[in-house]
């Protein structure tokens, strides 16, 4: 990620802060005019926005510090922690709703000037829309696993704010009160998925998980027509850590072939592989021929 799409990130992180408020705001007054439980369910989700708005800001800041001493190959993974963290503050808000709406299953009752409440609940619902789609398309354009989270978990609460805004339509029009606590029941369990989502794909971000396929394939094919002058690539492994991309492999070249020659090779190697993936961190064993090829292969377009 260059400076730019640092400076992008780290800005709309700031920016989630204030949203984060103010649409929490809003959701709780919803909540306030109209006395719904599923109302204040989708206003209690909308606090790990801002608890999350707060830690993603701090830890995107972190994790674009340069290379040091101590962390020779970055900070970038420290974004993960904070999908993670975020992802266990989505489970928790579950649970929370969970627990008020048991609450209101013996006693439910009909809402108070319920056009009010759900007219502010749609307008919060339509901010954070919009927020979130521009959180998550700048996220994955620069590679932000924090902004990406936090972007998806917003849309989760877009999801929500519907699924309430017609359970409670349904129960004004037919007049069943309990379908505000059920329908808080089900918020939850839509949000305790989410959370997983979003703890599942970060561990795997912890974990060196490698490049989806496409991605590879991209790669492979860099690799295959920019190899020209050498015998074979094997061992290719990848893995990725927030914003960048390691890539590392083993290139066979001719015994008698220089090392001048085959560093020219490695350039236009590296060069080609950060055309497809900016920003990659790429280490190339270079080995003489004879060597037994292992791992994953490349096959390498000769020079017509």
């Amino acid at each position: 990620m260059n400076e730019k799409g640092n400076l992008t990130v780290r800005r709309l992180a700031l920016w989630g802060i204030p949203m984060s408020l103010g649409v929490m705001g809003l959701k709780m007054v919803a909540w306030w005019v109209t006395g719904s439980v599923a109302l204040l369910s989708d206003g209690l989700e909308s606090t790990v926005n801002v608890v999350a708005a707060f830690i993603a800001f701090f830890v995107i800041r972190y994790a674009q510090k340069p290379a040091d001493h101590d962390h020779p190959f970055g900070h970038h993974k420290a974004e993960y922690l904070s999908a993670v963290t975020e992802g266990v503050l989505i489970v928790v808000a579950a649970l929370l709703i969970v627990n008020e709406a048991i609450g209101h299953l013996a006693e439910p009752r009909m809402l108070d000037a319920p056009a009010l409440g759900l007219a502010i609940n749609f307008v919060a619902g339509v901010i954070n829309a919009v927020w979130a789609q521009l959180l998550i398309r700048t996220g994955r354009k620069y590679r932000s696993a924090a902004l990406t989270a936090d972007g998806q978990h917003i849309m989760s609460d877009v999801v929500t704010s519907v699924g309430v805004l017609v359970g409670l339509l349904l129960a004004l029009a037919t007049g069943y009160a309990i379908f505000d606590p059920v329908l808080a029941i089900l918020v939850a369990i839509n949000i305790l998925y989410q959370g997983w989502k979003v703890i599942s794909h970060s561990i795997g971000g912890l974990m060196d998980q490698a490049v989806t396929l496409e991605e590879e394939e991209a790669i492979k094919q860099a690799i295959a027509t920019h190899a020209a002058g050498s015998i074979g690539v094997h061992d290719l492994k990848t893995r990725r850590a927030g914003a960048v991309t390691f890539v590392d492999f083993h290139l066979v070249v001719p015994a008698a072939m220089s090392v001048r020659q085959a560093h020219d090779i490695c350039d236009r190697l590296e060069d080609a592989i950060r055309t497809v993936h900016p920003g990659s961190s790429i280490a190339i064993h270079v080995e003489p021929e004879g060597e037994k090829a292992h791992g994953i292969r490349v096959k390498v377009i000769k020079e017509a």
